[in-house]
């Protein structure tokens, strides 16, 4: 396992939109075998009543064999697309050629294109406008055209009365009016099923894109801390050492309230280092701080022991439900995550802070609850979005912010949510795989 230290940016986004393509062509592969049975179906009924029940002689034989070899090539494509997901533009045609074919040659065997049922070419021509892409749409219509021209010239006439003028008595017009009802009705429930899905595909798509315009935003908020990590890493570092020349000088020594107000400058020294760290990591860039292999119980105790000790919590509990322990490797993205997100809870519930940690099936739960106001509504509806805060502040919003997207990167998430009897809650779900070592790995950095 590479260790989480390392994070790069997700390739989520492309790969999501690839995955979905794959899923909006097979739910509408799905769509043509549900109306190939449905045509199944319908071309017996209209067989029988036309023959027996009209009357009309028809070639029973060569028509069910058609039916027959529809049916099996229904059955062959249901099994297809139930072992496959990925459906092309390709595939699509193909299907959409051989209905065009098989209602051609029912047509050819029943009155060529003097029956009525003719007018179900624009069922198949609407559906490859919908499916397909534009060459597929235009040869669709090329070949329907050239269908019905052929069934004009070599179509076997039915020896039926002119009785056109008969009204709806007349069995033409009957046949036209039980077409038109199909084509009707069938349009109507599969062109809103497959608009539905290109719907829901669309809508995905720009769920993706938001998306990638968030990693984006963390992109550039990862040159801004670059930036800010050469400007501020060397005035830090001057401190930093003035205030350990100051621990030692005899004066600082010999007085204990000074000894301790130096303790306290390199403490929050320190914290704006391990901020600055955390941001770099979260936004994907690394300073350079090497790895450690530790436990999933000593990583989560040293955070709460070192977020207790620099925070002015008046009431901090950490509850660790783990009951195995797991080896992982330290890593400062991750420790900056949880840190966010209880900082964000203590400054609206300073009274009241609580962590706690479990592990649901193979994932690692953080559970961050406060007393505070809890989340407001637009704020929840906004939730995962940079600068989505109510504290009226420039530049809030970004620690939640860079919160969901560690974890989005890590293959887990993080919600949010207000409880019942008052205050916030910010759940992290991690992924044990993305965190922890497997068995047999070493130490890493």
């Amino acid at each position: 396992m590479s260790p989480p230290a390392s994070l790069s940016m997700p390739t989520a986004s492309v790969a999501g939109m690839a995955v979905l393509e794959e899923a909006t062509g097979l739910k509408n592969m799905q769509q043509l075998i549900q109306l190939r049975w449905i045509a199944v179906v319908g071309q017996i009924v209209t067989i029988g009543i036309a023959h027996f029940g009209f009357g009309i002689a028809l070639p029973l034989r060569h028509m069910a064999a058609v039916i027959g070899f529809l049916v099996i090539f229904n059955l062959g494509s249901h099994w297809r697309w139930r072992s496959r997901g990925e459906v092309t533009n390709d595939e699509l045609f193909l299907a959409l050629l051989v209905d065009v074919g098989m209602l051609t040659a029912q047509l050819y065997l029943s009155g060529g294109a003097t029956n009525p049922f003719t007018y179900l070419y624009l069922l198949q021509v609407t559906l490859g406008a919908v499916l397909l892409q534009a060459w597929s749409v235009w040869t669709m219509v090329v070949v329907t055209v050239a269908c019905v021209a052929g069934l004009a010239l070599f179509g076997r006439p039915l020896d039926l009365p002119p009785d056109h003028d008969r009204g709806l008595a007349s069995p033409f017009i009957q046949g036209m009016l039980i077409c038109f009802a199909l084509n009707a009705g069938l349009l109507v429930i599969f062109i809103s099923r497959i608009g539905r899905n290109l719907r829901d595909r669309d809508a995905h798509l720009a769920d993706l894109r938001q998306r990638a315009a968030e990693e984006e935003h963390v992109v550039r908020i990862g040159l801004l801390a670059s930036g800010a990590a050469h400007e501020l890493g060397t005035p830090l570092a001057t401190l930093a050492v003035i205030l350990g020349d100051w621990r030692r000088m005899p004066a600082f020594k010999g007085d204990p309230e000074l000894l301790q107000e130096v303790s306290e400058m390199q403490a929050q020294v320190q914290r704006c280092k391990t901020i600055l760290s955390g941001i770099l990591l979260s936004a994907g860039e690394a300073r350079g701080e090497s790895s450690e292999q530790t436990t999933v119980n000593t990583f989560l105790d040293d955070i709460a022991t070192d977020w207790r000790e620099t925070r002015a919590a008046q009431d901090f509990e950490f509850r660790n439900r783990i009951e195995h322990d797991l080896p992982m490797v330290a890593d400062t993205a991750l420790q900056q995550m949880v840190c966010n997100v209880l900082d964000n809870a203590l400054e609206a519930s300073p009274r009241h802070v609580v962590l706690q940690a479990a592990i649901e099936a193979d994932h690692l739960r953080l559970e961050v609850t406060d007393r505070g106001p809890g989340f407001a509504p637009e704020v929840l509806a906004q939730w995962g979005k940079p600068y989505n805060s109510t504290k009226g502040r420039s530049g809030r919003g970004l620690g939640l912010f860079l919160a969901v997207n560690v974890a989005r990167t890590l293959g887990g998430l993080v919600r949010a949510g207000n409880r019942p009897g008052g205050g916030a809650m910010v759940v992290m779900t991690l992924p044990l795989a993305a965190i922890t070592l497997k068995e047999g790995e070493g130490r890493v950095g």
